[in-house]
């Protein structure tokens, strides 16, 4: 079975209301609402293509919050990588990258906005915790992992400020 990365980002943002809402671009072949991502390139890492899928797809810039992980040893030569939420395996049809049925291997990321950056490709609709839970074209499997996200995202973002994230 074929495997590709990819790479799949739950962007937060609070707008004039002071809720808490997460982006979501409609996915015509899906015909749903889902987090931007796509295929990791060749030449950039998960994280990389989280950010670049990001400003295309919903036109702004993030700051991704690294996963739960053990802290690298005092002294690790290289330098890290964001590591993501989840990492899960989806299975795929064939789309413009694999002409057969495949597998995704899935980064999951959480980030937070950061200002537009330009138009997106996509329509993109912010959802609140309580629109997600209601919206019918909402891909199951999305709306599931948003609303884990949801839960902690007031003290995940507190971290965020205080720089321990």
């Amino acid at each position: 079975m074929i495997k590709e990365a990819t790479a799949t980002v739950f962007v937060f943002r609070r707008l004039e209301d002071e809720v808490w809402r997460v982006a979501m671009v409609w996915h015509p072949r899906f015909a749903g609402w889902i987090p931007p991502g796509g295929h990791v390139e060749p030449d950039e890492s998960a994280a990389e293509a989280a950010v670049r899928e990001v400003a295309e797809e919903v036109g702004c810039r993030v700051r991704l919050l690294g996963g739960p992980v053990t802290p690298l040893p005092d002294g690790f030569p290289h330098d890290p990588v964001v590591a993501p939420w989840w990492i899960v395996e989806m299975a795929a049809s064939p789309d413009n990258y694999t002409a057969d049925r495949h597998v995704h291997v899935d980064h999951v990321f959480l980030a937070l906005f950061d200002g537009d950056v330009g138009p997106p490709e996509t329509r993109v609709r912010w959802f609140s915790a309580e629109e997600l839970a209601e919206g019918a074209e909402v891909a199951e499997d999305s709306r599931l992992q948003a609303k884990e996200l949801f839960v902690g995202i007031d003290e995940i973002a507190r971290a965020a400020a205080d720089g321990s994230v």
